[in-house]
């Protein structure tokens, strides 16, 4: 499992081979503007950890380019793989670099850091949101980026500037003075409730039912799913342990640690759902993976589970697009619905904040407040209508003398 280490420490992870490997950036090439990235190999990792350490410390003597002349392209670079690559995951490492290669560095990247305005990383971003994306080679695609994936562009510059900010490389971060677009409004698809029998009728068929119904009833990241080992549930207490993800690392299979610390956790379980968890595991009970690839016979890939997905989709005869990430928004949504609360279900689904699950899921409690409020509008109508005294009878017309006003002279 990959280890978060400090800032100037290096990182540290166990290769599927089993042998550990420790990198680390050994300055910037003036040249490129590219870091320099070093690496160590090791059998154990006490001794990669050495190794490393001992690399780290012949490096110091290196000197990176503080002229403090740095162009916005090779201050970005520098940032990303110093202070941001050795401590996020890999796949948000490889987004990182993206915006960045792709990105930042077409648009400003040749401007000198401290000429770096507000202007420049303004007209980019509505370049970007207007025309799409930069030039990749001789390629160019026109299509305008949505305001989600420019907001993103926003958030990887603004931090390299904020470090730049800290070595005192500029006075302030530009990135602070501009305007972001909104956050896009998306619709959120599920698998609809009353398809949902149909669906796992199709992955019992496909050998996969415990896998999609654990999927279904506990809201699981995909990678989270995967990784599970026999180990990790207590059939006793019902009880699911979220340790740790399955993740593509340089077109290889790795596991590492779960996306955000709030990802670790516990997560209850239905009976029905340990029954067919404790199924799955009697087919192949010497191997500790609960959720066994029959072509590998290791973990699955997360690609291979999707393409799964698709299938069990167009085999029930379901039309909606539904990911397999819209499966952890159908439970979500069948929790809210049934009643759970949102904090519980924060907890359930690892979220970081229960005020991060409000607003994912702000429709379906927007629909609860509407029916609560009915449900209540209901009840007092018919208190009130109960308590309303009824009205006098009207005076018969028998008894009733109407004497005119005398003209007073």
């Amino acid at each position: 499992m990959a280890k978060k280490r400090a800032n100037g420490e290096g990182s540290i992870r166990k290769k599927p081979s089993g042998r550990w490997e420790g990198r680390y950036t050994q300055g910037i090439d003036p040249v490129t503007g590219r870091a320099i990235q070093k690496s160590v190999s090791a059998k154990t990792q006490a001794e990669c950890k050495e190794k490393l350490a001992r690399a780290i410390r012949e490096n110091r003597g290196v000197p990176l380019n503080h002229t403090g002349d740095y162009t916005a392209a090779e201050w970005c670079r520098l940032w990303f793989e110093t202070y941001s690559k050795p401590n996020i995951r890999y796949n948000t490492a490889k987004g990182y670099e993206g915006i960045i290669e792709h990105h930042i560095i077409p648009a400003i990247g040749a401007i000198k850091l401290k000429q770096l305005s507000s202007i420049h990383i303004q007209r980019m971003y509505n370049d970007l949101k207007e025309n799409g994306r930069m030039p990749r080679g001789a390629k160019q695609n026109d299509k305008p980026l949505s305001n989600t994936f420019v907001r993103r562009v926003h958030a990887v510059l603004q931090a390299a500037l904020k470090q730049a900010v800290k070595e005192r490389l500029i006075p302030y971060n530009p990135c602070e003075n501009c305007r972001i677009p909104p956050k896009d409004k998306k619709e959120m698809t599920i698998l609809p409730p009353e398809k949902i029998g149909r669906y796992l009728q199709e992955a019992e068929k496909y050998g996969v039912l415990p896998m999609f119904y654990l999927e279904l009833s506990s809201g699981l990241r995909r990678g989270e799913l995967l990784a599970l080992q026999w180990e990790d549930l207590n059939v006793k207490e019902r009880i699911l342990t979220v340790n740790k993800q399955v993740t593509r690392m340089e077109g290889e299979l790795d596991v590492t640690e779960p996306k955000t610390k709030n990802s670790v956790r516990k997560v209850a379980l239905s009976q029905q759902a340990v029954d067919l968890l404790v199924q799955e595991h009697e087919q192949h009970p010497d191997n500790p993976i609960l959720f066994l690839s029959p072509r590998t016979g290791g973990y699955w890939s997360p690609d291979a589970v999707s393409r799964i997905n698709r299938k069990l989709l167009k085999n029930a005869g379901i039309e909606e697009h539904v990911r397999f990430h819209d499966l952890r928004h159908t439970f979500a949504t069948m929790a809210i619905s049934s009643g759970v609360d949102v904090k519980t279900l924060s907890s359930m689904l690892g979220h970081f904040s229960a005020g991060f699950t409000l607003d994912t899921y702000t429709h379906i409690t927007n629909d609860m407040q509407r029916g609560a409020a009915e449900k209540i509008g209901g009840f007092m109508e018919s208190v009130t209508a109960a308590n309303t005294p009824e009205p006098p009878d009207p005076p018969e017309q028998g008894q009733c003398k109407v004497i005119p006003f005398e003209k007073v002279g």
